[in-house]
C-alpha cells in the first residue's frame, strides 16, 4: 500500500496537470458513472492529501475521495488521451494531460462535512502544515502498545507505512516492541522531526531514502539496493542481511499482520 509521500505526491501532480480547465470526468469502468456525469465539464480546482487519503476538489464543495489501497494505481499522460481499458475507474482529462485511476479501495463523490468527518478520524500527517504532533503523543505515551504498532494506526499517525516504521525507529535506535508509554517526549520530538524531513523528501524524489549520507553504498563501498521498491534503506525488507552499522542479521517478525523489520544490536530494549 502507497505510504503517505505517495498520496501527497499524487496531489501535486494532479494539481500540476488537470487544475485550471474545464476537465472531462468519465467512468470507463461505469462505478463512478453517476458521479463523473455531474462532475464533467467542470474544473478541478484544487487537490489535498491526508495520511493516505487523496483528495480531488471540483466547484466549491464537492469532492472525489480516493483510497487506493493494497491494488490502486494512478496513471498520467499527455493529451491526446489513449482509448480508455474497462479497468479504468476514473479518467480525468483536458487539452493537455490525462490521469487514470485503477482499482482504488475507495473512488467517491463527497461533500465537505463528508470529508471533514474523513480528517477528524485521522491522526496528524508530518506532511500536512497544520499536523500538531502534540495529538499523536497524547495518545502514545498513555498506551501499552508497541511503538511499532502505534505508528502504523492511521488514528494516532497518518501517512506512516511500513518503509517509515521501521526506518525511523532504527534511525533513532528503538526497539520497536517498547511500549508507547515508555517513548519519552524527547524521544517523540524527535521520531516526528525526523518523519517531517524523510517524508518530504519522499514527495520530492518520490521515493523512501532513509539512509545518513555517511552509510550510502558510496560512502561505504558497498552495492546499493536492488529493489523493486527502490531507495536506499537501513532494515526494511533486509532480513537476515548485515545490519550497515554494527553487522548484526538483520531481523523480520509478523506485527499486526504485517511484516516488522530491525537490527536486535542497534535497537536494544
Amino acid at each position: 500500500m502507497p505510504e503517505g509521500h505517495t498520496i501527497h505526491r499524487l496531489a501535486q501532480d494532479y494539481a500540476a496537470r488537470i487544475t485550471g480547465v474545464p476537465t472531462r470526468v468519465t467512468s470507463p469502468q461505469g462505478k463512478f458513472s453517476d458521479a463523473a456525469e455531474l462532475l464533467d465539464g467542470a474544473e478541478l480546482t484544487r487537490t489535498e492529501a491526508h495520511g493516505k487519503h487523496l483528495f480531488l476538489g471540483f466547484r466549491d464543495s464537492d469532492w472525489v475521495h480516493i483510497h487506493l489501497g493494497l491494488f490502486g494505481k494512478v496513471t498520467f499522460g499527455d493529451a491526446p488521451a489513449p482509448p480508455p481499458t474497462d479497468t479504468v475507474r476514473l479518467r480525468l482529462a483536458n487539452p493537455t494531460s490525462y490521469v487514470d485511476l485503477r482499482g482504488p479501495t475507495t473512488c467517491a463523490l463527497i461533500t465537505d462535512a463528508e470529508k471533514a468527518a474523513i480528517h477528524d478520524r485521522l491522526g496528524p500527517d508530518p506532511l500536512r502544515p497544520d499536523a500538531d504532533p502534540a495529538t499523536a503523543y497524547a495518545r502514545i505515551r498513555r498506551s501499552r502498545t508497541t511503538i511499532a504498532a502505534l505508528l502504523m494506526d492511521q488514528k494516532v499517525i497518518a501517512g506512516v507505512g511500513n518503509v517509515y516504521r521501521a526506518e525511523v525507529l532504527f534511525r533513532h535506535r528503538i526497539d520497536p516492541y517498547r511500549p508507547g508509554r515508555d517513548i519519552t517526549p524527547a524521544q517523540w520530538d524527535a521520531i516526528w522531526a525526523d518523519l517531517v524531513d524523510l517524508m518530504h523528501e519522499g514527495v520530492r524524489n518520490n521515493r523512501i531514502d532513509t539512509v545518513r549520507p555517511e552509510h550510502t553504498p558510496d560512502a561505504m563501498g558497498r552495492p546499493p539496493r536492488v529493489d523493486d521498491h527502490g531507495g536506499e534503506v537501513y532494515v526494511y525488507r533486509r532480513a537476515t542481511l548485515p545490519c550497515h552499522i554494527c553487522g548484526t542479521e538483520v531481523r523480520t517478525a509478523d506485527l499486526a499482520a504485517r511484516n516488522l523489520f530491525w537490527c536486535p544490536t542497534c535497537q536494544q530494549p
